[in-house]
């Protein structure tokens, strides 16, 4: 499976987040007991091994599915026989079917890009940009402002894989520009997606909860693209003016690439018209559209031989080897191929978040770290511990945390942590899904160490976001 498509199934990290139970599901007081101490440990103990996935080798699902399984044992085995038994059931019941809806989210999600990615549309925007003759200064830039541009729409980590490809590659070995331009991509891919409700999965969450509206998001665009110049004017300043190297590599995208990529922006369409002008789950309108690449499967199959008999003898004629190369591989594309490459690991590994913050917030320790948080001190200063905490700790279960602790804030707030959680997890190489994949994609160039030099630099950039969102949106407090 090729980078683009292990790694870019985290668009559905841009794509969606089941809808949060609209009804309650009552909760446990066992904190501080023998049951949520353990509870506690394992789940920390998982995480650990979560993050630790780089040098381990351990697939993150396998200790997280462990995890959610050892924790709703530990309350099912403490609550057995109480008043409270049914409660259990109960909620397990309810967190399963907010997976539910993320399970099909994904498939679907992942389809699109498996599909993407086979039609080489990826490789085709890669070579484009690398045949251009281009400055290292103009390069940085360039790819910082498209990762900021197309994050929005596919998601942070998908984005940010495609322009660390392009800069490997004209770049060759130059290893600190290598390793300037993927901060520089890391930061833009996360301030982009933080003003979109498709562009990280913590904006969906927080938009498919109800808290603030799909227009409401774009009042962070100003805020995010502040998060993200200040910090690659400062470094533009430490970059060589010389020219790069181009290539004359040509790809080309093979049948039917543009019809799938018109039809993924027709399914987020369909995705949005279904949640906010008639209240219907978003998932149902991912479903519709992928029936759509269904169809368009069909049409290229049963076309196939037609297209195959015409492009051959195409070749034939004028000797053309590229003649053949549209058509793809022998085998026509087939829809149910693509949704076999989904990363299973993802999917169950999003598996075990729900249902280990799930079970902690079951017992009690949501509802402790709301009133720590947002009871004691300033709902902006709690926002903005939310966004340095989410450098360290992954932004999914923190997001998920805020969610269920459900603060009475203000949409100001809201927009703060949602901005803070996304654009907090730049500060590290590991805080965010985009940094993680660039550690792997540019091995040995761009590194934990070389990001922590330019951790101030990027805090500049984070403070300026929160203060440009305090000043410009104050009418939303």
């Amino acid at each position: 499976m090729s980078k683009y498509l292990r790694w870019g199934v985290w668009l559905l990290l841009s794509l969606s987040f089941p809808a949060l139970a609209e009804q309650p599901v009552p909760h446990l007081h066992l904190v501080g007991t023998p049951t949520a101490w353990l509870c506690l440990i394992v789940f920390v103990v998982a995480y650990l091994l979560v993050a630790s996935e780089e040098w381990t080798q351990l697939h993150k699902s396998k200790p997280v599915l462990i995890a959610a399984g050892v924790i709703w044992f530990a309350i099912g085995i403490a609550e057995r026989g109480s008043p409270h038994a049914a409660w259990v059931g109960e909620a397990f019941s309810s967190n399963l079917e907010e997976y539910g809806e993320l399970l099909l989210f994904l498939l679907v999600a992942m389809t699109y890009i498996s599909a993407m990615e086979e039609r080489r549309v990826f490789d085709k925007l890669r070579c484009w940009l690398v045949s251009k003759q281009l400055s290292y200064r103009t390069l940085f830039w360039l790819t910082g402002l498209l990762a900021f541009v197309i994050s929005p729409v596919a998601d942070n980590m998908t984005t940010a894989l495609l322009m660390c490809a392009v800069v490997v590659k004209v770049a060759k070995g130059e290893r600190r520009f290598i390793n300037m331009a993927c901060i520089n991509i890391v930061v833009a891919a996360n301030a982009g997606g933080a003003f979109s409700p498709f562009g990280d999965i913590t904006t969906l969450m927080v938009w498919q909860k109800g808290v603030i509206g799909f227009n409401q998001f774009f009042d962070l665009f100003f805020p995010a693209l502040v998060s993200f110049v200040i910090p690659a004017v400062i470094m533009t300043f430490f970059i060589a003016r010389g020219p790069v190297k181009s290539s004359s590599e040509d790809i080309s995208m093979q049948r039917g690439a543009r019809r799938i990529i018109g039809l993924f922006v027709l399914t987020i369409v369909t995705a949005v018209i279904a949640h906010n002008s008639f209240d219907l789950p978003p998932v149902m309108g991912m479903m519709m559209g992928l029936g759509y690449l269904q169809c368009m499967g069909y049409y290229l199959r049963r076309s196939f031989p037609r297209k195959l008999a015409m492009h051959k003898a195409k070749a034939e004629q004028s000797g053309d080897k590229q003649a053949m190369s549209y058509l793809g591989s022998v085998v026509p594309f087939d829809v149910f191929n693509r949704i076999a490459q989904a990363e299973w690991d993802t999917l169950l590994f999003f598996y075990g978040v729900v249902m280990c913050v799930g079970g902690l917030g079951f017992v009690g320790y949501l509802e402790l770290a709301s009133t720590a948080m947002y009871s004691n001190w300033n709902p902006t200063y709690a926002n903005i511990a939310v966004g340095v905490l989410s450098s360290v700790v992954d932004n999914i279960p923190v997001m998920f945390a805020v969610l269920s602790m459900h603060p009475a804030m203000s949409v100001g707030q809201w927009l703060l942590v949602t901005m803070t959680a996304g654009i907090g997890g730049s500060l590290l190489s590991i805080g965010s899904a985009a940094g993680v994949a660039l550690m792997g994609q540019a091995r040995g160039f761009y590194t934990f160490f070389g990001h922590l030099r330019w951790s101030p630099v990027i805090a500049l950039g984070y403070v300026g976001g929160i203060l440009m969102h305090l000043w410009l949106n104050s009418a939303l407090f």
